[in-house]
């Protein structure tokens, strides 16, 4: 059931070309799996869930000549970077407002994103020269992640 539900969202994600990217992402995808444990002994369980996200890429659109819709994707997709950012920061801020229903992203990965949870995050950056600045700007983003605390995952019981 995976591997079919995995396909099916491979199915329906849309890759175009820009200028910068023969196969850009034109989307966020998102894989959810959810997990649950037992143990048969003492009847304890358990019960989580896995997030497993690629962002796509923030896009100069300058640089990436997008244009039509491809320009409204970029669009899109730097304005959830943009709120996944401003969440971030309210977290690592202790605010008492977090705007998780700013972004489709940000509202599906609330629970990930703060309270009982634990987030790893790996960035991936080009070694070309040409794409310095944009690395950089995802490196930025990375430590600005780095920075935020939001504390001690617990098992609830």
């Amino acid at each position: 059931a995976v591997v079919s539900t995995q396909s099916t969202g491979n199915k329906n994600r849309t890759v175009a070309a820009t200028k910068c990217n023969e196969r850009s992402s034109r989307s966020h995808s998102v894989f959810r799996l959810k997990i649950e444990g037992r143990n048969t002994k003492n009847g304890d369980s358990c019960v989580g869930n896995l997030n497993l996200v690629d962002l796509a890429g923030s896009e100069r659109v300058a640089h990436s000549g997008s244009t039509g819709q491809r320009l409204k994707e970029a669009q899109a997709i730097n304005t959830s970077l943009s709120e996944l950012g401003n969440v971030i920061m309210a977290l690592n801020e202790k605010k008492t407002h977090i705007p998780y229903r700013n972004s489709k992203l940000t509202y599906l990965l609330c629970n990930s994103l703060g309270g009982n949870s634990k987030t790893l995050m790996f960035v991936n950056v080009s070694p070309l020269d040409k794409h310095t600045a944009e690395s950089i700007n995802s490196l930025r983003f990375a430590s600005k992640v780095n920075r935020c605390d939001i504390g001690t995952a617990k098992k609830n019981k």
